[in-house]
This record gives structure tokens, C-alpha cells and sequence, in this order.
């Protein structure tokens, strides 16, 4: 058989991998075949997900592990040697590697992406490791101190996780960039991506290395150190220590503190008790808060220890006139977005529904004289939702809003767990109580099911950790305004609320990454975003998945636009970065437990919030939108968006019925779609259609085809006599085959294993079946001939 009749899994046999393993890579140890380095994006319509394709190198060539050196893309002899070179260089840029290879069995066509440099090597000329390993430390101008934290293994034990791809890259770059002597890194990844796990391998390589032998990992909530010792850092037991009572013993190697403790709430500075040179290396937690303003007391931690490597890790950069990430620490070393997260499939996709209320959208006014439950006169003027709960309370808005939570998860999981964001902590006490009277059966069931966790509530604080804990039931509900919009590990919240006013990107995305991590073994695929304030809007800024403009002040002789003020640390996002003393703040003041409203400041004619009994509210508008593979919300419907996608596909019915006629099998066409985000299962579902195969479905939401059920289908081919061109045994399993059909789809029959089941074991072992035809080769025609009759009418 000549070259070119050999498919690429033959080339790859025959040609590529031998020039691999003569040239000394170890098959085992350092090359990995069909490396798949993400998970498939979850794609979610209606309440269905599916997973897309993995994406895959055909090779990867590891010098040591977590030391990848070349990636390799091969293609059939029936293309030319280099064709696969793009699709390898779009993989090496991901996966951050440096030499790219493409072959057709005939030679290698090789680009190192360090030079551009490009050109073609004889199958026998593949590169050794050692020899690919010393261009690339001439190439990347590496010295010997360099080189030996670049090749300190990571940490790892028999069963212990190892790096996805991305943490693989921000752990690399961060340790070179160090070794190289760079004091200023920052480091961006989208919430739910892991950064604790790649902080503790950049931290434990630099250590064992002995680049770095003192280290601090700063944070601003205790939880954030707690679950860090007891999780991703439990390896350093015995070396590390956390920072308590401002006892600082100078006998540890690894430092975890708040900075609440080494500023001290007097001015006392305890972090003054060390030397200024006593650590190597900080990691800056959460950096965009607090250490980001230069007037902060936590600003002083940095500063004082400012000989320190400083590696800053947050998931949203701050960039404002106040405070910056980037004018501190540098350009991003490394950026992994939500966005990406969603499409390589470790984050969980996301679905928006969007309320709108009568006195939200069409705003309320007071009748003249009208007094609130409380005898105090309404300010006479037009009220909106920057007002509610701030300025203005309407018991029937948070009754109904508390109906419509209680709606959803009646309909989708009661027990489902969810956080309600709210304005501040009163509100979030109001909102509890009115969630309480729509779900009094589970709250007399247990007390728990419904919790207020704000900063001011001891008994709410202390069921945090059980919200967080997956093996946990209870509580179900946590209200909040601010104590959980950041730092808070809870993996399976599948339903956010919003119910404040949000202005700060920075928190919004806070906010929206609560509900971003998996936990597909518990069934967390996805999450839903119940939007009461129109503050998805922020979806569709370009800010959202990008990276925040560095501020620049400018003097007084440039030219400059009247500025639009900043959000970001406003009166409407408070809290989230107000650093003076420590970061999150919940407005206590505002919370109020007797009958009587706080009175504002300026004199007590006039309430600091009017509080309304007999207004009524409704919901005007519901609509519900999906997160697409370009991270886009669509709002289109089920049946409308599945149809657009099916004729971007098959522009016309003859296209997409050749294309299914010709097929091997009638799943990848499925599959296909799947992964152009068309869940033919959800479409089904929303329509009722549950008689209707994919065939039948497709044709007549695209090409507007009266449809055939499966049984009806099936019945038509036993009328045509079909059956009797076979002989007894073989004509028993077309029978079954066809009965098989008629209530599974076309999927089932066209899998071999099928002839494990017992309606054929009846008929005899697979290999008496397959034989009845005339052998494998003869079964798997008649199975293609078999559907090809299903659905010739």
C-alpha cells in the first residue's frame, strides 16, 4: 500500500513516531500522544449541557514533566509537509511552547516561535531532548542560577492533582520572570481557576529551589488563610505558620497573615518587628484591593518589605485614579480570562434572567402629602432603582422578588444553593425574612435553610463555612450584601441573585465568580444569574473579559476631556475596595432592628430610608439569555437560535441530507452540531417533540419538513418488506435492530456493542450475529444500508 492511501493514524505509526523515539525521546516519560489540554466547553441550553470537543495535540514533547519543549501536528500524506503548521502553533501559543513541528510522514517542517526562524529537517534529523533543551537555554538567554529553578520539579505525590495547561504556564512564567530577577509580577485568572494551587507551586518551587527562603502570603479575610493552610498549602506543614495575636516567631520559613495583623488597628505597625529584609518573596492574595491604593495602611506592608519579591495575584486588576494594579506591579506575566476558562471547559457557562419590575422600569413616584409606615412625609420626587433600599423601601418589591427566587428554585431545585446579593445589611435582613414566608415549609423543616451572612451577624459567620462545603445541606440560601462577593469558595452555588445596585466592574465580576466553578460529580454544570437591577448590562462591557486601562494623572499643562468619575470604590460599590483598615466592610450603620428608621445625620425631621406598606408591584418582563462560545449573551429563543445555527451549517435541506446520507455515522453530524452549540435534547424538551429522532427534528426546525416520529419510521420499512432480503437469523436482527430504533434513535444501533444486549443475546453471541451476515465487514454495511432505509421517506 502506497504512502498516500494511509490514513494519518498510520503515518503517524509508521513514520513520525519511530523519527521521535530514534532521535531519543523517551515514549513513555516524555511524549505524550493525543494530549488533550481541555476539558470540551459546556454547552448549556434550556436546563441540558453537553460537552464540545477537547482540544488536542496529536504530540507534546515534555523535557521533564510540566517542561513541555515542541508540540507536533500530523497530517495524512495527502497534504504537504507544513500543512499542519499553523493549527501547531495555534496549540504551542496556548500551551506556552516554544518549538513547533509538522509532518506527513515525508519530513518535518520546524518553526521556533523564539527566532521565527523556519525550516525543513529529513525524518532522521528530529532534535534530541538535550539538544532541543540547550537551544532553548541559548535561545531564551538562560545562565546556570536561571537554570536550575527552571528545572525544580513541582511538588507532587502519588494521587496528588496535577496543573491544567494554563496553571502550568502562569506557574513557569512566574518562576522564570523570578529567576530572572524581575520584583514586580502580577498574575490575572478568572475566579474559579485555581490560583491558591498555582500560588502554592510557584511559592514551593522557588523555596525548594532556594531562590526564595522566606516567604509571605498576605490576604485580607481570615477564611482566604484558613482554607489556604488547610488546603492547597498543607504540603508546608511544619515550615509554615500563621500570624496570630501579633506573635510574630521568626523560626518559620513560609508566613501566612492578614494584613489586618501586621498594620494593627491602633497604627502600631506590629509588621515593624521584623526586618525590612526578613522575607525573600510576598504573594499578594486578592491584590486588586487593597494593596493596589498607594495610601492604604496595607500599602505600608509592601513598602516596608519592599526588598521582597512582590507577586500580585488577583482575578480582576484594578485600574482607577485611586488605585492600580498594573501602575505597582507591571503588565499581567500572564492572563487566563473567564471567558477562556468557559471555553476550554473548567468554568461553569452561565445563563442570565433578566426581571423587570413595574416600579423599576417605569419608576415610582409619591402622591403629594403621602407618608411612609412610619408617619414621615415622602420626599416628593421620582424614585428608581438606585434608590430602593437605600433612600426607599416598598415591602410588596421584596415580596415579590423573594416569590420570584422561591419560583425558580421550586421549578429548578430547591435545594440548589444560592447567594442573594443585596444592598446592605438591613435590606439583606428584610429579603431573608421575606424568603423565610415563601418557603416556611423547608424553614420549619430545618432553621438553617435560610441564612442571613453579613459582617454583622456572629450566628450567620459561623454557617459559612457550611454554605461552602459541598457535602453540606444547609444553608441552602445565604443573603449577603458584601462579606461574599469576594474569597469565598463556594463551588456549588448555582444561583446568584442580584439584588444591589453594582457600578464597580471590579466587583461585579467578584460577584459573578461565586457561581463560575464545576462540580460535575455533584451535578454542578452551570449556574444562573437572577438580575433584578439590569446589572448584567455589565456583560456587555468590552471591560468585562479584558484587561482595565491604566489611569495616567496628567499635569496641568496637558489637555484633558472633563473625565467621567470613577465607579470603582464609590459610594455604589463600597466595601470591596475601601482598604483603610482592611478591605470589606459592611455598613452596620445602616442596619437597624426596632421599629423606628435610623434618622439621617443632618436632623431627625427626616428618615435616612422611607419605608412604603401599601404599594403593590408586578413583573412586566422575563426573559432569559445564554453565555455563547464567544462569550456574547444571546437572547433568542431555544427553537430560533438551534434553527440558525442548523442552516449556518446546511444552508439548504439538499445539503444537509447529503451530508447525512454520506455519513459514516449519523452521531458526528450530532456531534457537529453540539459543538456549534446546537443540545437538539434541550429543543426537544422545550417543544414536547420526545417522538422525534434528530433527523426528524433537525428537518423541521430548519427546513420547515412535516416530521415522522421514530416508530412511524420504523413501521414504514417493515412495510416495505425490507426484512425479507435477509436470511433468518440476520433478518431477526434487522427486526430487533429496527425495534431498537424505534425507541432509543439512531444512535444506538449504530454502535457495535449493542449486540451485547439481551434482546440480541436471544438471537445468539455477537460473533454467531456478526456472522450470519458474512462477517464485521458485511454487519456494518447492512447497518448503514439498514439507516439509509430508515430515513428514505
Amino acid at each position: 500500500m502506497g504512502k498516500r492511501n494511509l490514513s494519518e493514524e498510520d503515518i503517524k505509526a509508521r513514520y513520525i513516531t519511530p523519527a521521535i523515539t530514534n532521535a531519543g525521546w523517551d515514549i513513555n516519560k516524555q511524549v505524550r500522544l493525543e494530549y488533550a489540554f481541555t476539558a470540551g466547553r459546556i454547552i448549556l441550553r434550556g436546563n441540558i449541557t453537553a460537552r464540545g470537543k477537547k482540544k488536542r495535540a496529536d504530540y507534546v514533547l515534555f523535557y521533564k514533566n510540566n517542561f513541555p519543549l515542541a508540540v507536533i501536528e500530523a497530517k495524512d500524506n495527502n497534504h504537504s509537509v507544513g500543512s499542519g503548521l499553523q493549527q501547531a502553533i495555534d496549540y504551542a501559543k496556548a500551551l506556552d511552547i516554544s518549538y513547533v513541528y509538522a509532518s506527513n510522514g515525508d519530513a518535518f517542517v520546524e518553526q521556533n516561535l523564539i527566532t521565527g526562524e523556519v525550516k525543513e529537517l529529513r525524518l532522521e534529523e528530529f532534535p534530541s531532548p538535550e539538544e532541543l533543551y540547550q537551544r532553548y537555554l541559548v535561545d531564551k538567554n538562560i545562565n546556570e542560577a536561571e537554570e536550575k529553578v527552571l528545572l525544580e520539579p513541582y511538588y507532587y505525590v502519588p494521587n496528588y492533582k496535577t496543573p491544567r495547561y494554563y496553571q502550568r504556564v502562569a506557574i513557569n512564567r512566574t518562576v522564570d520572570a523570578v529567576a530572572k530577577g524581575q520584583e514586580r509580577v502580577l498574575l490575572v485568572s478568572a475566579t474559579g481557576t485555581g490560583k491558591t494551587f498555582m500560588t502554592f507551586q510557584m511559592i514551593y518551587r522557588l523555596w525548594k529551589s532556594g531562590l526564595k527562603k522566606r516567604i509571605l502570603f498576605l490576604a485580607d479575610r481570615n477564611v482566604l488563610v484558613d482554607q489556604t493552610i488547610s488546603g492547597d498549602f498543607k504540603p508546608f506543614s511544619g515550615k509554615m505558620t500563621k500570624v496570630k495575636n501579633k506573635d510574630l516567631d521568626s523560626s518559620y520559613e513560609i508566613y501566612l497573615a492578614l494584613y489586618q495583623q501586621l498594620t494593627g488597628d491602633d497604627g502600631e505597625e506590629t509588621f515593624r518587628q521584623f526586618q525590612p529584609n526578613f522575607f525573600d518573596l510576598i504573594v499578594i492574595d486578592e491584590c486588586h484591593r487593597g494593596s493596589a491604593k498607594e495610601e492604604s495602611a496595607w500599602r505600608k506592608v509592601l513598602d516596608y518589605f519592599s526588598s521582597a519579591t512582590h507577586i500580585g495575584c488577583t482575578a480582576t486588576p484594578i485600574e482607577t485614579k485611586e488605585a492600580s494594579s498594573q501602575t505597582y506591579f507591571g503588565e499581567p506575566i500572564y492572563e487566563y480570562s473567564l471567558k477562556e476558562g468557559i471555553n476550554d471547559g473548567f468554568l461553569a457557562p452561565y445563563k442570565v434572567i433578566r426581571i423587570g419590575l413595574d416600579r423599576d422600569l417605569e419608576g415610582y413616584r409619591p402622591e403629594a402629602g403621602k407618608v411612609d409606615k412610619h408617619g414621615y412625609e415622602i420626599e416628593d420626587r421620582e424614585y428608581n432603582l438606585k434608590d430602593y433600599e437605600r433612600s426607599l423601601v416598598i415591602d410588596d418589591r421584596t415580596r415579590v422578588i423573594a416569590s420570584k427566587i422561591t419560583e425558580f428554585l421550586k421549578k429548578t431545585g430547591r435545594f440548589s444553593k444560592t447567594i442573594v446579593f443585596c444592598v446592605d445589611v438591613e435590606h439583606a435582613e428584610r429579603m431573608r425574612q421575606a424568603l423565610i414566608n415563601e418557603n416556611k415549609d423547608l424553614y420549619a423543616e430545618n432553621d438553617k435553610y435560610i441564612m442571613r451572612i453579613t459582617g454583622d451577624n456572629d450566628e450567620g459567620k459561623a454557617q459559612l463555612e457550611y454554605f461552602i462545603d459541598e457535602e453540606s445541606d444547609y444553608p441552602v440560601i445565604a443573603v449577603t450584601s458584601k462579606l461574599m462577593t469576594t474569597g469565598v469558595d463556594a463551588k456549588m452555588c448555582k444561583l446568584i441573585v442580584l439584588e444591589n445596585n453594582i457600578n464597580s466592574m471590579t466587583e461585579f465580576k467578584q460577584i459573578i465568580g461565586r457561581g463560575t466553578r464545576l462540580l460535575e460529580e455533584y451535578g454542578k454544570t452551570y449556574f444562573t444569574i437572577m438580575d433584578f437591577r439590569n446589572s448584567s448590562r455589565l456583560f456587555a462591557d468590552p471591560a468585562f473579559d479584558g484587561r482595565p486601562e491604566v489611569v495616567i494623572d496628567l499635569d496641568g499643562n496637558d489637555p484633558v476631556d472633563e473625565p467621567t468619575p470613577p465607579t470603582d470604590g464609590g459610594e455604589e460599590g463600597a466595601g470591596e475596595e475601601d482598604a483603610g483598615n482592611g478591605g470589606v466592610k459592611e455598613g452596620n450603620g445602616e442596619y437597624e432592628t426596632g421599629g423606628t428608621p435610623p434618622f439621617n445625620e443632618e436632623g431627625e425631621d427626616k428618615p435616612r430610608k422611607y419605608y412604603i406598606g401599601d404599594v403593590t408591584v408586578r413583573v412586566l418582563s422575563e426573559r432569559v439569555q445564554y453565555v455563547d462560545k464567544d462569550g456574547k449573551l444571546i437572547t433568542e429563543s431555544l427553537t430560533d437560535y438551534t434553527k440558525k445555527n442548523i442552516i449556518e451549517q446546511y444552508a439548504r435541506l439538499d445539503d444537509f441530507l447529503k451530508t447525512w446520507t454520506e455519513a459514516e455515522k449519523k452521531q458526528a453530524i450530532i456531534d457537529e452540531l453540539q459543538d456549534s452549540g446546537v443540545l437538539l435534547d434541550a429543543v426537544r424538551e422545550e417543544l414536547g417533540k420526545t417522538e422525534l429522532d434528530d433527523f426528524d427534528l433537525i428537518c423541521h426546525l430548519a427546513y420547515d419538513k412535516p416530521p415522522l416520529t421514530k416508530k412511524e419510521r420504523a413501521e414504514n420499512v417493515k412495510k416495505r418488506n425490507y426484512l425479507y432480503k435477509y436470511s433468518d437469523v440476520a433478518q431477526q436482527v434487522i427486526e430487533a435492530l429496527l425495534d431498537k430504533y424505534a425507541n432509543d434513535g439512531i444512535k444506538e444501533i449504530e454502535d457495535t456493542k449493542i449486540l451485547q444486549l439481551k434482546e440480541f443475546a436471544k438471537i445468539g453471541s455477537p460473533m454467531k450475529i456478526v456472522k450470519a451476515f458474512g462477517g464485521k465487514a458485511a454487519y456494518l454495511k447492512a447497518v448503514k444500508e439498514l439507516e439509509n432505509e430508515i430515513y428514505s421517506a
